[in-house]
């Protein structure tokens, strides 16, 4: 059984809707999971903020808007007058919900219930689709499988039991429908993945059912060796190593999700990246195989902090070492990057939330330097330390470019700089020139 994943954009409109049902529907058994058509979260979490702060006037024209918006696309995609009753039944009733929310009181949980109305409808209209095309298909509540702990973490004894026992009931039915991002809760309650959780949801179903492959369909033919809204002349990556593609995802690729490569990469399930609007190109392969092309593409990541602590000798180095780390721990803050000598340490991170707390703290045993408005660049490949030259070649690339952290060692996948946003147009485009020129490197 395969597992496919769809975007919002890939079912934005009834057109890619009924392109995507063609996609799905050859006989080979299936779980496809689809988000919220494009721009549904983006108006859910709108209404949400009205509702919030009580601006009930706005929040009735969103939810007006957004309800002829899917009882107007359920008329466009269905013919079958009784199928087509049924879906505006179902899209009314949900947002008889919605209509609810405007006369209560309102907590943490129904902001994510809301917020969930989006994927529910969206798989439903696929299903009745399907169901109108003669194609048997089962639709699954994700809320009756997918679930995270108290950590926050996905459950996934519990996801793979009750996933099991869902699959069972319906024996001979080859296609089975269900909604990304949404869980619940250890306490029961609607929660969600955090946004591009789809891909995570779609990682998380294959490992539970040890699927042959996780498909994620975008309107992108693949991962490219460098971001396309930025860099001219980029290409399609036809192979990845789960480690290239996971620093990849880390560190800006938007295509994947990054939590989505670890459930794969355990039970070795590889991954392909594929475009629903190019269904016949090639696209990307995620696996465990590493090939001996030594660089592979470049990411970017912005908004990056950048933060220099200068001991002040108030404790020795080893203390001074354990004193950073622990603080940063405590807060709960996590480092994308860190370069450190025996005093002094230099850490990159895209969580400011706690910064303030954190440098108050360590100002007592440092000097400290912040600088915003800064991006991590990245060039991943195969970087094994026994290869040669490919160092050189990216500073080489980068020779115009102020750097103000270089960060390789950790990892056999990447080498990273930190620089200013504003240089970071300049330097993809300069890595770009010089590093796929030389076949040697790719």
């Amino acid at each position: 059984m395969k597992v496919c994943k769809f975007g919002g954009t890939s079912v934005g409109s009834v057109e890619r809707m009924k392109n995507v049902a063609n996609l799905i529907s050859d006989d080979h058994p299936k779980i496809v999971v689809l988000s919220a058509t494009a721009g549904t979260t983006d108006h859910l979490e709108k209404i949400v903020s009205y509702i919030f702060n009580r601006e009930i006037d706005e929040a009735h024209n969103e939810i007006t808007k957004l309800e002829f918006y899917f009882v107007d696309f359920a008329n466009k995609l269905l013919k079958d007058d009784c199928i087509k009753r049924q879906a505006i039944d179902y899209i009314l009733d949900r947002f008889r919900l919605l209509w609810n929310f405007t006369r209560n009181s309102f907590t943490v949980a129904d902001e994510k219930e809301i917020v969930a109305q989006g994927e529910l409808i969206s798989t439903a209209l696929m299903s009745f689709y399907l169901k109108e095309q003669k194609k048997s298909n089962v639709l699954l509540s994700a809320f009756d499988f997918m679930r995270i702990g108290p950590d926050g973490e996905p459950d996934m004894e519990y996801i793979e039991k009750h996933l099991s026992e869902l699959i069972k009931k319906y024996k001979g039915i080859p296609l089975f429908i269900t909604q990304g991002f949404i869980c619940k809760n250890a306490y029961n309650e609607t929660d969600n993945l955090k946004r591009g959780g789809s891909d995570y949801t779609a990682s998380l179903i294959g490992a539970a059912i040890n699927a042959e492959e996780i498909q994620i369909w975008t309107d992108i033919d693949g991962m490219h060796n460098n971001d396309p809204r930025i860099v001219k002349n980029t290409t399609p990556i036809k192979k990845l190593s789960f480690e290239e593609a996971e620093r990849l995802a880390y560190f800006g690729a938007k295509i994947l999700h990054p939590f989505c490569i670890a459930p794969a990469r355990q039970k070795d399930i590889p991954v392909r990246l594929l475009s629903s609007i190019e269904p016949q190109a090639e696209g990307t392969l995620i696996s465990k195989s590493q090939d001996d092309r030594i660089i592979k593409a470049i990411a970017a990541k912005d908004s990056i902090f950048y933060l220099k602590f200068e001991s002040n000798h108030a404790l020795r180095p080893y203390l001074f070492t354990s004193k950073v780390f622990d603080t940063f721990a405590r807060y709960q803050t996590s480092l994308c990057l860190l370069t450190s000598s025996s005093t002094d340490i230099s850490i990159a991170t895209d969580n400011n939330e706690a910064l303030p707390r954190i440098i108050r703290e360590l100002s007592k045993y440092a000097n400290v330097t912040v600088e915003d408005h800064m991006s991590i660049i990245s060039v991943v490949g195969n970087m094994k330390w026994q290869y040669t030259g490919f160092e050189a070649k990216i500073m080489e690339a980068l020779k115009d470019i102020p750097l103000r952290m270089i960060s390789y060692g950790s990892t056999n996948n990447d080498v990273s700089v930190v620089v200013k946003t504003s240089d970071k147009k300049k330097a993809l485009q300069a890595l770009s020139n010089s590093l796929f020129e030389d076949k040697m490197l790719v």
